[in-house]
């Protein structure tokens, strides 16, 4: 059984933790505000997306999730930025650029989430990701030409809310690792680095959390539980995946 949530459609089992009542109390200020950046971080399998979807939902927020549909993972940094635009240009019935930023006015908040880093997952396109992970440069340009945009676009921007479900993630002896919560000291460091110029909240549960989200999915022996929550720590979904194969 697939147990990653990649849309709001796919978070029939949720399980309030206290990770996404703060998630909660930050999307939910987002109907009264402007101009709010909001990073969502957490370890691989943690349920980031579970929590931003679920959220969004009972915010009852007007979103705009973006789309990163990409012709292949070979491209430059100038390559993914036009056809981020061309597929924005498309859904949002805009002619330039600058008619995309007032679109977004328009939505309490745009979502940088999983239609934006794994399109790969349900469509034939190549998403960021899958770029990202090719260990070349052009990342780092692609992020510096994103916050050149931005500044130069501040004025109009500042009337927007972002939502990123922010992942930094690498592989290191066939294991998917996360940047901002993987590394001890070095990913603490990063998070509170983070959290200074804008608001991030971590999801990153307790043992009793994940007990209580993976018995809400499987009629799992607490002992077994325990045992892999000390070997892949407090990450349910895959937990559950591991026991889904047994």
């Amino acid at each position: 059984m697939d147990y990653k949530v990649n849309s709001a459609d796919d978070n029939n089992i949720f399980i309030e933790t206290e990770p996404y009542r703060c998630l909660l109390g930050a999307i939910s200020s987002m109907k009264d505000v402007r101009g709010e950046i909001l990073h969502v971080v957490g370890a691989p399998g943690t349920g980031k997306s579970a929590n931003i979807y679920r959220a969004i939902s009972e915010a009852d927020l007007h979103v705009y999730e973006v789309p990163c549909n990409l012709e292949s993972a070979d491209l430059s940094a100038d390559d993914v930025l036009h056809q981020l635009v061309d597929g924005m240009k498309e859904e949002l019935d805009a002619d330039t650029v600058t008619d995309i930023y007032r679109r977004f006015t328009e939505f309490d908040a745009v979502l940088f989430a999983d239609r934006f880093h794994d399109s790969h997952e349900f469509s034939s396109f190549t998403g960021f990701s899958q770029w990202t992970a090719r260990g070349s440069l052009e990342p780092l340009r692609f992020y510096f030409k994103c916050i050149v945009e931005y500044l130069r676009n501040r004025r109009i921007l500042s009337e927007v809310n972002i939502i990123f479900q922010t992942a930094w993630r690498f592989y290191f002896r066939g294991k998917k690792y996360d940047l901002f919560t993987d590394i001890p000291v070095i990913s603490s460091l990063l998070f509170h680095t983070l959290s200074i110029p804008f608001r991030a909240i971590k999801i990153d549960y307790t043992r009793e959390e994940t007990l209580n989200i993976i018995r809400a999915h499987l009629d799992a022996d607490e002992s077994e539980v325990q045992r892999l929550i000390d070997i892949y720590g407090c990450r349910p979904r895959i937990i559950l995946e591991k026991m889904g194969s047994c």
